[in-house]
């Protein structure tokens, strides 16, 4: 194999669709539950099945294969490593896929969400020694999302101690989930596409405007978890790191702008219709979950915001559907390694759109009806359910048109 092949690559990219289609149909399934419950169904234990394919099997997997088509150089990145480590990180995927629906966080899940962790440290000492030399501002972002990468693994790893020593009743535990969840979304991924993103673009940006951005963003990254910290531990010198953290990382995304601002009229000629749409949806998400953290700022919504469901939902949906994915999108159809002149393709990005902005609209909604004490929207799990259908059956779609054209190749 002389480089990464078209086959192989499209075989990466297929799995990862598919990851998502299961992970989809989970949180069909859950919205199925309200509707009708169905005995033989631990929604708890579906929850953590959704979440884990969704972020271990989807978002990571979907950023490996982009990190290792743009970063790692194609001599390097023929070598069998990179395959036989991806189809070993989708083994530990497949297993949590089918022991957390079962067992919950029991023997089996615990050892398959090892295995992926084990995997992700091979993956990023790979990614370090192949591809992080070098001044480009792409791969300092890189090089950023590598390090928290790493970083949010310490929460997972000191959940044993902490359950020796105060059970998982206590503070800290949920301490430790929350650093692993903020520093995977916020540091790990967010960077990372970031990275991706960045790499699209043909000229070198400022790099004063961008060592600018950079550090504001780590600094920042790092400062907002103590918002999360804060929902156990009520101190107002967390409040006041938090209030710091916010603003820094709107400081940090208008940086952003500025740096890219002398590209963009050039940048956006070159996009087809569908992607101008994902770039769109994932910019407008990123813009609005700034807009979010600014909000919560405000005392009483910061006290009442992670125990209101739909403002929770809302705002993990936001980072994981509307700006990472809408991010993994724009580069995939971008670069045409998802066929973006086929209908099957468009249509499938249209309904994801529709699904998700009709699914955040719905979560937000309910939340503000809550936090007013007003009650249940009219029709909730009756919307929520139909939006979360227009998102299975985009992936659907995608799937049919690229199993299509990678059986047309084959033959």
């Amino acid at each position: 194999m002389k480089a990464l092949t078209t086959s192989v690559q499209k075989s990466w990219i297929i799995v990862c669709f598919l990851n998502f289609l299961i992970a989809s149909l989970m949180g069909l399934l859950m919205r199925f539950y309200y509707l009708f419950p169905v005995k033989h169904i631990n929604y708890s234990f579906l929850l953590h099945a959704h979440s884990h394919v969704a972020m271990l099997g989807w978002t990571y997997l979907m950023i490996y294969v982009l990190i290792v088509h743009f970063f790692i150089p194609k001599h390097k990145s023929s070598k069998p490593i990179y395959n036989q480590l991806f189809w070993l990180t989708e083994f530990s995927v497949v297993g949590m896929m089918i022991s957390f629906p079962v067992q919950g966080y029991a023997l089996f899940s615990i050892v398959f969400s090892t295995l992926h962790i084990l995997f992700s440290y091979i993956f990023c000492g790979l990614v370090w020694r192949d591809c992080c030399k070098g001044k480009r501002t792409d791969k300092k972002l890189l090089l950023g999302a590598i390090l928290f990468m790493i970083l949010s693994t310490v929460g997972v790893w000191s959940l044993g101690p902490i359950i020796g020593m105060v059970g998982k009743q206590g503070i800290l535990y949920q301490i430790a989930i929350q650093f692993f969840l903020h520093f995977q979304f916020n540091g790990w991924f967010l960077l990372a596409v970031l990275a991706l993103f960045l790499k699209q673009f043909k000229n070198e940006i400022d790099k004063e405007q961008f060592k600018v951005f950079f550090i504001l963003l780590i600094v920042s990254t790092i400062a907002t978890v103590a918002f999360l910290v804060s929902w156990y531990v009520k101190n107002n010198l967390i409040t006041i790191v938090n209030a710091v953290g916010i603003v820094l990382q709107l400081i940090a995304f208008v940086y952003f702008y500025k740096m890219l601002k002398p590209q963009i009229s050039w940048f956006k000629a070159s996009l087809s219709t569908a992607t101008k749409m994902v770039y769109s949806l994932a910019i407008c998400s990123l813009f609005l979950k700034i807009i979010v953290q600014l909000l919560l700022l405000i005392p009483d919504i910061a006290s009442s915001s992670h125990q209101i469901r739909g403002f929770v939902i809302g705002f993990i949906h936001l980072i994981t559907l509307g700006i990472i994915t809408g991010f993994l999108f724009g580069i995939l159809l971008q670069n045409k390694l998802l066929s973006a002149n086929s209908s099957l393709v468009r249509s499938g990005v249209k309904c994801f759109i529709f699904g998700y902005v009709f699914t955040e609209i719905i979560l937000f909604l309910q939340g503000g009806l809550f936090y007013f004490n007003i009650g249940l929207l009219p029709y909730y799990y009756e919307s929520i359910f139909a939006s979360s259908a227009f998102i299975v059956l985009s992936l659907i779609l995608i799937i049919i048109c690229e199993l299509r054209i990678k059986k047309i190749r084959a033959d």
